[in-house]
Order: structure tokens, then sequence, then C-alpha cells
């Protein structure tokens, strides 16, 4: 498989390390330095480009591959308030291809599979509540991330009692959702259901970005066979 990358950052290097070590092509790297490559047949080549970089940057990323009829893998966040219409569009009607998580690791669509059944087993007890913590690097810019909002909204939508979810509330209709910004913390996402006899706890910490990065490239192998709006609850069947 021919991949093209857009941003070149940590992320974009581990991804090109195991698409490589996998048997793919990577047939452009396009980073902040060298956007004119978006127009070189090189990056048009590509069956799958995948995409991590800044949620300032990212729909028009979307919009220059597809222009270039490339299917694209992103894990980038913070774009989904103002654009994310115009993609649901694109992919349902216009015939363009976005495979969008908001964290490619298989760790997590397993935890995120365990934090939405224990949702609905939780929302027949009352007596206990739940609150959610993420802890990023300190390089991460946008809060909470997009991974804890896919969390927090299974949980508020199997739990009759939370109205929604809220970063620094006190207010009990809604699932307060705390964020920390340390050193080099790859990510980790705690979930707690507390009542007054007990805690119950889950949490996914992550090692490394490797996760996410095998992920993103098993991501673009499932794109290139399928098209339309594609997420992690199509390539991984829980």
């Amino acid at each position: 498989m021919k991949i093209a990358l857009i941003g070149y950052g940590k992320m974009g290097k581990m991804i090109e390390q195991i698409a490589l070590s996998r048997g793919h092509e990577i047939v452009s790297i396009i980073d902040i330095n060298n956007q004119q490559d978006f127009d070189s047949p090189e990056f048009a080549s590509a069956d799958v480009a995948i995409e991590f970089t800044a949620p300032q940057a990212a729909y028009g990323n979307y919009l220059k591959a597809w222009e270039k009829g490339v299917k694209v893998v992103s894990g980038s966040t913070g774009w989904m308030t103002e654009h994310g219409d115009e993609v649901c569009k694109a992919c349902t009607e216009d015939g363009k291809t976005l495979f969008w998580a908001s964290n490619f690791s298989i760790g997590v669509a397993i935890f995120s599979a365990v934090n939405k059944y224990l949702a609905k087993i939780m929302n027949q007890f009352p007596q206990y509540d739940v609150e959610m913590e993420e802890t990023h690097h300190v390089h991460k810019l946008d809060h909470p991330s997009g991974t804890a909002i896919t969390l927090a909204e299974d949980i508020v939508a199997n739990i009759d009692r939370k109205e929604a979810w809220k970063e620094d509330t006190t207010d009990k209709k809604y699932l307060r959702v705390d964020h920390i910004r340390r050193g080099e913390v790859p990510g980790i996402h705690t979930i707690r259901y507390d009542s007054e006899a007990d805690i119950i706890t889950i949490t996914h910490d992550a090692h490394s970005r490797q996760g996410f990065a095998l992920g993103a490239v098993l991501a673009a192998e499932y794109t290139k066979e399928h098209q339309g709006l594609l997420t992690i609850s199509d390539m991984f069947k829980f």
C-alpha cells in the first residue's frame, strides 16, 4: 500500500517506522514547510494519507487530500465543532473517505468497549457517582482530550442521571471531566464510580505512542478497502 504522511512529528515518524515494517511504501511526507507537495504526483499516488497535525489545520488537510482523490486517516482532534457537518456531508453524500478516531490504540478500543458496557450496568445503581480524569503531555493544547470526550459521551448516553459532561463542575447532573498536563505522558484515562461503600475504577495508561501508531496503520489498511465516514467501531466489532 502507498501511504502519504501529513504531519511529521513524533507520531508521524513512528507511523512511518511501523508502516515500513509492515511492508508499506511511504510515497510523500508533508509537514508545515512543504505544503506545496499536496500538488505533487507522489502525494496523488497514495492510497491513503495518514494525518496527525493540529486542530486548526486538520480540516484543510482533508480538503487538500480529497481534492487529489486520496482517502484520509486522521487522529487530529478539536475540529469537529466547526467542521463536523461539512466532513459528514463530504463522506456521506460526496463520495469522500475519512477514517477518524480520537485514539487509534487497540487498547483504548478495548477500554472504550469496557467503558460503554460498564456504564450500562451502572445505570442501574444510582448510589455510584461517576467522574473522569485524563492526563497528557504538556504539549497537548486541547482539553479534555478527544479520547476523553468520546468516553464521556458514551457514559452520558448510557447513564440516565447524567445530562452531559462538563469540566470543572460540582453539579451532579453532569459528568465531571478533569484534565492534567504534565511531562511527556502519552495518555492516561481514568473513570471512577464512587459510592459510600466502595469505588470502582478503570484506567487505560499508554506506555508510549507505539500503540497509537500501529492502530493508525491498521486503520489505513482498513480504509484502503472501504469508503465513507469510518471509525474504530467499524474496524473492531466488539
